[in-house]
């Protein structure tokens, strides 16, 4: 694979240290020991890949080898599914012990987990990146464990700004002009991938609105139709119409999207961690560079995903169990393995530490202190995800100010 990084200002020994910134067991109604007397754990978890089933497995086996006592049943739902089965089965009394997931205010709310400092260990808490914790709390108290991160990062197609006779860009100004040099290339070639689709139109609006200095919000107010935001709003308008980005960019999906620029069709397109893999996969000859992601004024910053482990609090006598499990998966000889077979970034100091050596991941790690979140803490944040993605691909026929308008309607309709 032919690449070549740019990396931020973070230096790489600093890494370890930095504060790094979606059928049933039944957990409360079966018993909490089997007829032998061992504790039996319900793991309901999303599939990340095709090897997420196995990934798992290869966790509980070695859990079980250090604790025979414990058994722990794992069920693996898509992401589509996974919401709905949950909601399914604590309206039913059943939910599981242990749950990975994205959003959890509700539960909360609901008063149905435990505080993370209740299922693991003092030593294991404290190797948890600060911000991340950070994010996972609300009125204080983090509920649930951060699990996986994800940055994002601008993949660059070096052949085609050479064509362009542009370099790299980071501002705004310089990513208009290089998309657009880059585009006028022809021969279906597009200098920007701009994925305002259903899939993921929230992370595109974040990267455009939170890079002219907007937000989302936070735990107690989602604020979408602000003039901050409508400066980002504004700017992908002027991409579109400059004929910087792909045709039709308000219908186009991210997964598609991203697939043309490994075949060398694109210019320039925000990428993640796993995107490496996909390229290597699918097109080692490539040239192309991993920079950081051009803002307004070309300061700093990244959008920052986690998702997270949370344990349910069906049983009291369950608890010590679920902190042996926690605390054994988090540790980095089982963690690590996990996040690198999924392809994500680990939110352990730990594990940042044992990948601080790997080239691929070195500029993601490096822009992740800069990450800023969506406020998945806020209950109203499901509504503000959910406008985005059916409203923000708008933005490609309607002025910018009606779709803000439109959206943050809908957040406060709930």
């Amino acid at each position: 694979m032919k690449k070549s990084l740019r990396y931020g200002a973070a230096a790489l020994a600093a890494v370890a240290t930095l504060s790094l910134a979606s059928c049933g067991f039944g957990g409360s109604s079966g018993d909490s020991e089997g007829g032998d007397g061992s504790t039996t754990l319900d793991l309901l978890v999303p599939s990340y890949s095709d090897g997420t089933k196995a990934n798992w497995e290869t966790v509980i086996e070695g859990f079980k080898k250090d604790n025979p006592d414990i058994d722990v049943k794992l069920e693996v739902q898509s992401w589509d599914n996974l919401e709905k089965v949950v909601s399914t089965k604590i309206q039913a009394g059943e939910a599981p012990d242990i749950y990975n997931g994205g959003p959890f205010a509700g539960f909360v709310g609901d008063e149905l987990l435990y505080p993370t400092e209740d299922v693991v260990s003092e030593e294991t808490y404290a190797d948890f990146q600060e911000s991340f914790l950070k994010n996972a709390e609300i009125d204080g108290t983090a509920y649930a464990l951060p699990m996986i991160a994800s940055a994002r990062a601008l993949f660059v197609n070096n052949a085609l700004l050479e064509q362009a006779g542009v370099e790299a860009p980071t501002d705004w100004d310089s990513l208009l002009d290089a998309a657009t040099k880059v585009s006028a290339l022809g021969g279906g070639v597009a200098g920007y991938g701009m994925p305002l689709g259903s899939e993921e139109a929230q992370a595109e609006a974040a990267v455009w609105l939170w890079g002219g200095g907007g937000s989302f919000g936070d735990a107690s107010e989602i604020t979408i139709d602000t003039p901050e935001n409508l400066v980002g709003a504004e700017q992908i308008k002027k991409m579109i119409d400059a004929g910087a980005t792909q045709a039709d960019p308000g219908s186009t999906q991210r997964s598609p999207l991203m697939d043309i620029f490994v075949q060398g069709k694109i210019g320039m397109q925000v990428g993640l961690p796993p995107t490496v893999g996909q390229i290597a996969e699918g097109n080692p000859d490539l040239d192309y560079s991993i920079v950081p992601i051009p803002t307004k004024d070309g300061s700093p910053f990244t959008l920052g995903v986690m998702d997270q482990l949370m344990a349910f609090e069906n049983d009291g006598d369950k608890q010590e169990a679920i902190t042996k499990f926690f605390d054994y998966f988090y540790s980095a000889d089982v963690y690590v393995p996990w996040v690198q077979a999924e392809g994500f970034l680990p939110v352990t100091k730990s594990g940042a530490e044992q990948l601080s050596g790997e080239e691929a991941l070195k500029p993601f790690l490096d822009v992740l202190p800069d990450a800023q979140f969506y406020p998945s803490t806020n209950p109203k944040w499901s509504a503000a995800d959910g406008a985005f993605k059916s409203l923000f691909g708008q933005l490609q026929s309607k002025p910018a100010q009606d779709v803000l308008t439109e959206i943050q309607a809908q957040v406060d309709a709930g």
